[in-house]
């Protein structure tokens, strides 16, 4: 710039105080953009401050030695490696992760990886600082049964891992009590446990043919006398436990509750099918300090187990009874009028109709349930009065509602939520078959067959401002296939007028409305503007077109995840619009899409460098050139699924 004598002059930068003070108003993305603007905005992004919880999740690759090395500047740092196995690439890749982290690493996890017991026992004595461990079906360690056998390996491990304090062992098939105690006596404060999926003999040994007893340490298997040798053990840290995927019984579990002096804050039992409601009962009677309770998928729980939890788990914050069919609406009320609970998951409860749970939240202000996350998805009995009840009563607390595949929620209850969810953050209406422009725009539709005017009937309407009534009926659609179209009159209405459009909820950061077939042009390109939107689904639209796609690449340029699988009205000429806008997409879903051709395929190149996952399954107009040519420009991408691209399978043809 210049002075008022003409001379150039520099704006002198900001302090850096004051830039870290602004990036702590951005949500993580937009901070990452703002660290390319220059040197000391990446500086400032770099604030100790906003170090916290970290996570750098890569594959094993040679670029990755660079990266580790770039990471030993941060004092701390977590890790997700996957892809490991035993070739030198992998071990230099651990021996390196060793030398320059070894001090500052916090959380090592190793998805999908077959490194070798040496590799490990190699790292595992240079990381002091390691708080986490995720060895999840990493079977290549303790197939051999070797791992940890020797004293000198189990010291130096003990001496780096005496701090630990979660441990995930997750889907390991050849756990057994030697190599289980070997690892968990190296790590002596544990916390949290993950044991899901494992086979665990509970009450009976298949090797030896009789009930598991106070025999010595199997070398075969993992049976529940040793797992509750270490609760007992452990009793003074141990806080979070995971059996999930498990065949635990219910004596077997009343045996874990009714360890002395254990007090689990944390219990998940998802998928154990041999739980009954007793179970449940003696469970709350031992533990009554759960505070988040996973019981879902427990196919023989009923409502018994429901009241048993409201009655013996005061304390409580979160609780799963998804997939559990044999809960009906009994005892839902007295649920929720545990004060405490935040996060309730009802998701494929058959029975469930919503009149039970509004009952429970109609008590007191200071006796009833805060619901910060409610899950219904699936349960096909729940209809708009129950919806309209729910978000008057959660308008305050609610941040995530997921009303998916809920067949008889209509345009009133996406006004009721519109009107009163203003703080929602996460709307999933996926499968909602009678959902339509109406609903979104917050418009009554009109038509000229009007029920109430036949019948005479002058009650009240639900209108764009029904929000003030106490109450309403709503009007009822006439019989037609399809709803009346909206036209550009009543789009300038939806303009002029003040109303509970889907535009209201401006905090949302998650929007999924695939499936829902009547939705259109005319209301996905007025209504889907959030600017803090991340990830959006509007999978099989066949009404929408590259007009939709376009005007949601221009108001949403926050989005991460995009899915348009199924919607034959987008093409070429819709990503080539939308790509400009779209510099942080990850994850981009078009299967299905027959007018997406190799056109589309170079623009996302060009645009969208940060392009992780890529679905075109089934896009008959592209080819296997094209992707190749995506995968190799794109430096961040890992995955793409191609079956059946230009009309035929890709990994067919490579083996024929």
């Amino acid at each position: 710039m210049e002075d008022c004598d003409g001379e150039d002059t520099e704006t002198p930068d900001l302090p850096l105080e004051i830039l870290v003070y602004i990036l702590r108003f951005l949500h993580t993305s937009d901070r990452k953009e703002a660290s390319l603007v220059s040197r000391s905005w990446y500086y400032a992004s770099q604030d100790l401050s906003f170090q916290k919880n970290v996570t750098f999740c890569f594959p094993a690759s040679a670029s990755s030695l660079e990266l580790i090395k770039g990471l030993s500047r941060k004092s701390r740092c977590s890790l997700i490696i996957s892809q490991l196995d035993g070739f030198s690439m992998s071990r230099s890749l651990l021996l390196e992760v060793g030398l320059c982290l070894g001090s500052k690493l916090e959380s090592l996890s190793l998805p999908g990886s077959s490194i070798t017991e040496a590799s490990l026992l190699a790292l595992l004595p240079r990381l002091t600082s390691l708080r986490r461990l995720d060895l999840r079906g990493l079977d290549s360690l303790f197939m051999s049964g070797a791992f940890l056998s020797r004293e000198e390996h189990r010291q130096q491990v003990r001496s780096a891992l005496s701090g630990l304090e979660e441990l995930d062992l997750s889907d390991l098939r050849y756990l057994s009590d030697v190599t289980f105690n070997r690892l968990t006596g190296c790590t002596p404060r544990l916390r949290r446990l993950s044991l899901a999926g494992c086979h665990i003999a509970f009450e009976f040994d298949p090797y030896r043919g009789c009930p598991v007893g106070d025999v010595k340490d199997s070398s075969a298997l993992l049976s529940l006398r040793n797992v509750r040798r270490l609760l007992t053990e452990q009793k003074s840290s141990l806080v979070a436990l995971d059996l999930s995927r498990t065949s635990i019984t219910p004596e077997s579990l009343r045996t874990i509750a009714q360890v002395q002096d254990l007090v689990l804050e944390e219990l998940s039992l998802h998928g154990c099918k041999e739980l009954t409601d007793y179970s449940v009962e003696v469970l709350v009677q031992h533990q009554p300090s759960i505070q988040r309770l996973d019981i879902s998928a427990c196919t023989e729980l009923t409502s018994r187990s429901v009241e048993a939890t409201a009655r013996g788990l005061k304390s409580m914050t979160h609780l799963s009874l998804s997939r559990n069919w044999r809960i009906t609406e009994k005892g839902l009320a007295e649920l929720l009028s545990v004060s405490s609970l935040r996060r309730l998951d009802l998701s494929e409860c058959l029975h469930v109709s919503g009149t039970e749970v509004v009952k429970g939240l109609t008590g007191s202000c200071a006796a009833r349930a805060q619901l910060e996350t409610l899950s219904l998805k699936g349960c096909t009995y729940i209809r708009d009065l129950a919806v309209f009840s729910l978000t008057q009563l959660l308008g305050d607390s609610l941040r995530e509602l997921d009303l998916t595949s809920c067949v008889n929620v209509t345009d009133l209850s996406v006004r009721a939520i519109a009107t009163y969810l203003l703080k929602l953050v996460v709307l999933r209406l996926g499968w909602c078959k009678e959902v339509t422009d109406w609903g979104l725009l917050g418009i009554v539709e009109t038509t000229k067959c009007d029920p109430d005017q036949e019948t005479g009937d002058k009650g009240p309407r639900f209108t764009r401002t029904f929000g003030n009534m106490g109450f309403f009926k709503p009007p009822r659609l006439p019989f037609e296939e399809r709803p009346k179209l909206v036209t550009q009159t009543d789009l300038q209405q939806f303009k002029q007028q003040a109303g509970a459009s889907l535009l209201a909820l401006c905090r949302l950061q998650e929007l999924d409305l695939s499936a829902c077939p009547k939705l259109t042009d005319s209301s996905i390109t007025q209504v889907v503007r959030y600017p803090d939107l991340r990830r959006l689904s509007l999978s099989m639209l066949p009404e929408i077109s590259d007009a939709s796609l376009a005007s949601v690449a221009r108001h949403c340029r926050s989005l991460t995840s995009l899915a348009l699988s199924h919607c034959p009205g987008i093409s070429d000429c819709g990503v080539a619009q939308a790509a400009p806008h779209l510099h942080r997409l990850q994850h981009l879903y078009l299967s299905c899409c027959n007018n997406i051709t190799d056109r589309s395929l170079f623009l996302l190149v060009q645009h969208c460098g940060r392009l992780r996952t890529l679905d075109i399954s089934r896009c008959k107009n592209i080819s296997v050139t094209a992707v190749d040519v995506l995968q190799s420009q794109l430096p961040f991408f890992e995955n793409v699924h191609c079956k059946y691209i230009g009309g035929a399978d890709p990994s067919l043809a490579l083996t024929d």
